[in-house]
């Protein structure tokens, strides 16, 4: 069952949570609507399999744009999309959602990056203690989070990423140098990088200029370069089908009105989009994949 928790940091301690004898998910992302563009098909999928699914969210997305007219009833626009992210972990099924509380960085070279407050300005010691007491409170078996360049490098993206490998290194350090508390340290199983197939980014990038549209401008805000994503590769060591939950990731991503998620899929964008929305793609960053190991579709493999 859903559970809502609209909790910042100082509050987490606060929390009872449900045992573990049920597998546990735990995605750490930056702003709303990353938890449904880039690992929405999983989580639904994990959430109906009786998983546990829980989300971090390091911010509230307040210096996204925004159509105005999309602003009645709320006091920001981080009040927006914090209720779009309620809307969405409601579709996908979300066991419960915690926020950081930092502030949204904007794109990179923006002023917003430096704001006292912004996450992509806080020391990665810091966010990735934070991480690491969710880590401990939560027992996830598998961990998801963004790949090195954040997607499209935003840097949010980077930094949340940055923070949870910081966290896991910590961890295992802390048992690495048994210390008197190393038998109470919780490592999870498995860490995962969300990563975008480079096939679907080439094919897409070809799609958009039959059509006559800039790869370099992609996306609502016309502000996500695909041809530089495609640029940086990552090896993928697992594919998620998620096609049985397919309608209800789009549903999810409906509930993100503010960022085009009710128009994803018309148009050009829509239609790139449905050639290859059954799949989510990871990297396994930990353990470390051996050489001729088999892409894995199920993140839960071997736990």
């Amino acid at each position: 069952m859903f559970i809502y928790k609209d909790l910042e940091m100082s509050d987490f301690k606060k929390v009872t949570l449900k045992d573990n004898t049920q597998p546990v998910l735990l995605a750490v992302l930056a702003h709303p609507d990353d938890e449904t563009f880039g690992t929405g098909g999983t989580l639904a999928l994990y959430s109906r399999r009786g998983v546990q699914v829980y989300l971090v969210c390091a911010t509230r997305g307040e210096v996204g744009e925004m159509d105005p007219s999309l602003l009645d009833g709320y006091a920001s626009v981080g009040e927006k999309r914090e209720a779009e992210l309620r809307c969405a972990a409601g579709k996908l099924g979300l066991t419960g959602v915690f926020f950081l509380g930092y502030r949204d960085s904007g794109m990179p070279g923006s002023p917003d990056n430096v704001h006292p407050m912004a996450l992509a300005a806080t020391p990665v010691d810091k966010v990735a203690s934070e991480v690491a007491q969710f880590i401990q409170k939560l027992h996830p078996q598998v961990v998801l989070t963004f790949d090195p360049v954040g997607g499209y490098h935003h840097p949010d993206h980077i930094a949340i990423h940055n923070a949870t490998v910081k966290a896991f290194k910590d961890l295992n350090e802390q048992v690495v140098s048994q210390n008197p508390q190393a038998s109470q340290i919780y490592i999870p199983q498995k860490l995962y990088y969300s990563t975008f197939s480079r096939t679907f980014l080439k094919v897409a990038i070809f799609l958009l200029r039959l059509f006559g549209r800039d790869p370099h401008h992609f996306g609502v805000n016309k502000d996500i370069d695909m041809v530089s994503i495609a640029a940086v590769s990552f090896p993928i060591h697992a594919r998620i089908n998620y096609k049985a939950v397919a309608a209800i990731r789009d549903e999810a991503a409906g509930c993100h009105a503010s960022q085009g998620g009710g128009g994803m899929n018309r148009g050009i964008q829509g239609w790139v989009m449905r050639l290859f929305r059954s799949d989510e793609t990871y990297m396994r960053a930990y353990p470390e994949p051996q050489p001729g190991e088999r892409k894995e579709t199920d993140l839960f493999a071997g736990i």
